[in-house]
Parts: C-alpha cells; structure tokens; sequence
C-alpha cells in the first residue's frame, strides 16, 4: 500500500447515508443555537471566537458515543470523518483543541444555557409528537463522584430543615387543638432571645429550659462524611455496596423513555427530599400529567398528600412496615376510624395520647390491661408495660397509593419502570459512559448529565423523525399499557 499519495476526496460520500449524524443534522436546525448564545459574546471586542454550534456539537458527540473526556473527544474529532462532517471540517482543517471547548463549558456557558438546550431539544420533541406526558416515571441513579473515599473527613453540620415543615406544623397544631391539646409554641431558634437577669438574692434554676435547648440544639446537628477533593459530593452506601462517594441523578421520563426533568444532588440525599422542585417543574410543563409512578422510596406521606391533593396518582410500590422482630404482625393493630383508636391483637383499646412534632399521632395501652396481657412479649418490651402505635396525620394519603397499588391499570404502569426509566439508567451508563464522572462541583455535574441526557433525547428524536419520514410503520413497545397516553403508531 503506497503511502502520502495526493487524492481529491469527498467528505460527503464518506458518511453513510443511515449514519446517525446523519439523521441528528436532519432532525434539528443547530443555528436556533445562536440565538441562546447570543448574549453571552462580545461583538466587538477581542479575537474571533470557535463556533458556539461547533461546540455544542462537539459535546453532544461526547454523550452521544460515550467518551470519557473532552480530550479523548478532540481527538476523536480530529481522526474521524463523520465527526469532522458533522461538525462541518475538512479533512486537511485544524479542529477546535479540548481545552478551548472546556473553558467554554466552564465559565462561558451558564447552567440556564444548558437548561435552555435541553428545554429546545425536549419541545421539538413534544411539538413531534413523541412525547407522552400521562404517564411519568421517576427514580434516581447514583453516579461515581470524581472522589477518594480515604480523603474525606468527618463534620458536624445543621439538620436540613424540611421545606414542607411550617404545612406540617401547622396542621399538627390544629391536629392537637381538636384533640384538646396544647399547641406547640414556635420552633425557631431563640439564641439572641434576651433573658431577664436573675435576682441576686435567688438562684436561677437552669437546669430544665437550658438543658431543653441544649437537646434542641444537638438534635438540629448530624455528623456526616465529607470529601476534601469535592465537598459537594456524598458518601453513598446501600445494602452490601462497597461506599463509595457519588451523585444521584432524580430523573423523570414518559413512557417512551424521554427525559422529561433531572436534578442532580449529593449521594447522600434521600430520593424524596428533591421530589417537590421536580415535581412542580414537571406539572408545569406538562400540566396533562396524571400518574407518577415510582418505587417505595417516594412512598412518604407528604408526596403521597402533595400528588393526590393536585387530583394525580402515585403508582408505588409495596413498602414492609417497620415492626418489632419477632412480634405481631402491623395488620393486626386496627385502626378505627370513628373511635379514634387502636384495636390491639388481644383486641384492647389503645387510646389517643397525643400529636408530635412529627406529625404522628400516638395510640397508647392502659398499662393495668398490658400487664396481664398473654401474649404482651409480641407487643412491647416496655418496662412500663405501655405499647406505643404511631399514625401519620396523612396516612389516609398513603393509604390512597396503597389502594393504587392494587388496580391493575396502576399494577402494569408500574411494571413498566423496568422498560423505561430502568432502562434509560442502563443505556446511560452501559452506552454513553454516566457510570462515573470526572467533574467536580454539583454545577459541572448537573450540567455534565443534562446535557448528556439532552443528547440522549436527541438521538431518539433523530432515529424516530428518521424512520417516520422513510416511511417505516412502527410501534412503541409499551404501548400497551395506557393506550390513551401514547401517540398515534402511524407514518406520519
């Protein structure tokens, strides 16, 4: 094989004609881009700057095929021709070097950029057609922080308090005025409150107030792991999974598989906390949203109140009680309703005792009754002879998803997470490399898996505008689960 021969060469016979860039340039006009970029260049100062188009396009290569790096990705770009094609080089043209794209990735492009391409991406699916939003399915997925678990140290920080706090409160208060009880006074932090001095002739007594506000002080405290390479990361560890620190990405896709939402937090945070930021944008933007369907995770009361009180259903999953080991059954404690009570296994009354802060109401024993009780070693080990059952003051929302829970048209939507959100996780990470990440900070990553998700849409868009414009008749594969939700199978 002779080498350095000159030849003429065309670019454009190089690339197959079903080439997936191929179809990606003829779904979208990339130049809408120009527009969301506009303010962020000077027109009239400094050296002319790399493509914006280029750029994103160089990214979305990335996501597309899975590569680790913007420098693996530049060079791949600079060795293949259908990259080069997409991008709109020629063969014997210098493309844009890695740390061109990264700085721009960095400290140009904002976090509303991105959410404006994935936002641009989403609608041309939606306007399409391929976008069914009745039916929703949300979980999360950790990914791999760019992290040593052995540089990390141990810090003491403020409880998070629950944005849905001051709701739960005050239906607490108005939970325990019927009941004839005391409101709780507010919680708030009172350290600059000004005491009144003691009298010089008395002994203040310090003991009960200062030591209630002691307890309060070390209950708004917890200790937790902390990477000294990225802080913004947390410790995940789950069943018998070697720690690790990581991500988790909340994502929220139809049917289909689309992305619809994703929020990224630490590894350490719980799959409820972010439900509500994520939920309001995804009612937002699709308000014809009727189902949400996730695992036991999200099965909390508050998200079980806060879905059913916008009209929506929670298709959840079945979630084992918390019970004592080796002691009746949860089923056997019986609620009733009109009475107020707890009927026990020996069929006692446990009575009301009062509301906490928590929002459960406790059901406490006559400990007269308890202690000659037969089978009181199943119940309780109290010293006391007292049992204790707690209920939520939502509990009837619970209730409503375990309901759900049993009709079969909520039974096969939730069958269906193994086909949708499960497997958009799995092509993520076995397809486009979101096993692990190699940025840190939670703004680089948030951007980092948007705009890989971004890419991911994209390359179902272009594969469906493909085969619908070839005039290839097709069905979704899940489409039998709520006819009603999913598009026409037709050939557009």
């Amino acid at each position: 094989m002779e080498r350095g021969v000159f030849e003429i060469v065309d670019t454009e016979s190089l690339v197959p004609a079903n080439h997936l860039l191929r179809k990606i340039d003829a779904a979208v006009n990339f130049n809408e881009i120009y527009d969301m970029v506009e303010p962020l260049y000077c027109t009239d100062n400094g050296r002319p700057s790399v493509d914006p188009v280029v750029l994103f396009k160089m990214v979305i290569i990335q996501h597309l095929y899975g590569l680790t790096s913007l420098r693996r990705t530049a060079e791949e770009v600079s060795l293949n021709v259908a990259y080069r094609w997409f991008l709109g080089y020629r063969l014997q043209e210098e493309t844009p070097h890695f740390s061109t794209v990264s700085y721009n990735f960095r400290h140009r492009f904002t976090s509303e950029t991105v959410d404006q391409i994935f936002s641009w991406i989403l609608m041309q699916m939606v306007d399409a057609g391929y976008v069914a939003p009745g039916v929703v399915f949300v979980d999360g997925t950790h990914i791999k922080a760019n992290a040593n678990t052995k540089k990390a140290i141990k810090l003491e920080v403020p409880v998070a308090a629950k944005h849905y706090a001051q709701e739960l409160m005050d239906e607490v208060n108005a939970d325990r005025v019927a009941h004839g009880k005391k409101p709780f006074e507010d919680d708030k932090d009172d350290d600059d409150a000004t005491e009144p001095p003691a009298s010089p002739k008395k002994k203040r007594d310090n003991t009960s107030k200062k030591k209630l506000k002691k307890r309060k002080k070390e209950a708004k405290k917890k200790t937790v792991t902390v990477s000294t390479t990225d802080p913004d990361c947390g410790l995940f560890v789950k069943g018998d999974h070697k720690k690790q620190m990581a991500y988790e990405a909340h994502t929220v896709c139809d049917v289909h598989g689309v992305v619809l939402e994703v929020e990224v937090t630490p590894g350490n945070v719980h799959d409820s906390v972010p439900f509500d930021d994520v939920y309001d944008r995804i009612v937002e933007k699709f308000p014809d949203v009727r189902t949400f369907v996730a695992d036991s995770a999200y099965k909390t009361p508050h998200i079980c109140k806060k879905v059913f009180d916008d009209g929506r259903v929670l298709s959840t999953a079945y979630k084992r009680p918390q019970t004592m080991k080796g002691g009746h059954e949860w089923w056997k404690y019986v609620y009733d309703e009109y009475y107020d009570c707890i009927i026990c296994p020996e069929y006692r009354v446990l009575n009301y005792s009062t509301t906490n802060r928590d929002g459960y109401r406790e059901y406490k024993s006559d400990p007269k009754v308890c202690a000659n009780c037969p089978t009181r070693h199943l119940c309780t080990h109290s010293k006391d002879c007292v049992k204790t059952v707690t209920r939520h003051i939502w509990a009837d929302y619970v209730e409503l998803a375990e309901d759900a829970r049993h009709t079969p048209i909520y039974q096969r939507a939730y069958k269906a997470r193994k086909e949708t959100i499960e497997r958009v996780f799995a092509d993520a990470k076995e397809k486009h490399g979101m096993r692990y990440t190699r940025y840190t900070g939670l703004a680089q990553v948030r951007n980092w898996v948007k705009l890989k998700f971004a890419a991911m849409n994209l390359k179902k868009f272009a594969k469906w505008s493909w085969r619908d414009s070839s005039n290839c008749p097709y069905t979704f594969i899940i489409s039998f689960i709520l006819p009603k939700f999913v598009r026409n199978p037709s050939c557009a």
